[in-house]
């Protein structure tokens, strides 16, 4: 594929402690049939051999940048980080354990482009920890609202893809206690943009013990002070939100055992 600055698609990766899987991620990237990006790593004060790897990965493939913190900030600003760093239009979202399709790229810009779209997403596969593929799949809406989206947190970051001559400037929320990404996608759909949704199973999202959104608790919790603090919402139309997002959320926790 001819190469293009302005259609280059930047990953956004933040990283902690992933040496057991980043090398797999990493090569689901390399692996794209889509050639034009640039991955750019955002080391979150990892206490293992993350960095390491990655720097052997940098010298190997130069669209792959390493960027070492001294103190851990959490997801957000990683992400922040990177996306502030980043060269393209598109902005894509690849968490350090999780896989992509070989065609996902190629895919989703040729949709993103068909739709003139702002953010797009894709169906998804759940993994087991070691790797495992399970048989849940998570499709995605055809399109989703503002509204929509606050009474179902259906969107895989894993899956999204920004371009930012749409929706403008992109900052991820950097409030701890809240679900960061949700809250993005909320603050770009507030802005009347429309979120299109591929049918097709693009990407693989590994559930782990540890991950935040394998914790249903946690996750509701921030759920919550995402509806409060991002979104502004009154607290009856926080419960609201919050009572529709349950039963969403209990349905897709149910499937996952």
């Amino acid at each position: 594929m001819v190469r293009n600055d302005h259609e280059i698609v930047s990953i956004i990766t933040p990283a902690f402690n992933a040496s057991n899987y980043i090398l797999e991620t990493i090569q689901s990237v390399k692996d794209q049939t889509y050639s034009n990006w640039e991955m750019i790593i955002v080391d979150d004060c990892s206490s293992d051999k993350t960095a390491e790897i990655v720097r052997k990965e940098v010298e190997r493939d130069q669209r792959i940048k390493l960027i070492t913190l001294v103190d851990n900030k959490g997801a957000a600003t990683a992400r922040n980080i990177a996306i502030k760093l980043s060269k393209g239009p598109y902005l894509a979202f690849l968490d350090s354990d999780d896989l992509w399709h070989p065609h996902k790229l190629e895919k989703q810009v040729n949709f993103m482009k068909e739709k003139q779209a702002g953010l797009s997403f894709t169906s998804y596969r759940i993994m087991r920890e070691n790797g495992e593929k399970t048989d849940v799949v998570f499709h995605s809406a055809p399109q989703i609202d503002y509204h929509d989206l606050l009474r179902n947190t259906k969107i895989g970051t894993l899956t999204v893809m920004l371009d930012k001559r749409i929706t403008g400037e992109v900052v991820m929320p950097s409030y701890r206690d809240c679900s960061e990404d949700y809250g993005l996608w909320l603050s770009i759909l507030s802005k009347g943009v429309m979120a299109y949704g591929m049918k097709e199973e693009l990407a693989i999202y590994r559930k782990s013990k540890n991950s935040l959104s394998g914790n249903k608790w946690s996750s509701a919790k921030k759920t919550w002070n995402t509806y409060r603090k991002v979104s502004k919402a009154s607290i009856p139309s926080a419960i609201w939100y919050f009572a529709n997002y349950s039963v969403h959320a209990y349905r897709k926790h149910s499937r996952i055992t």
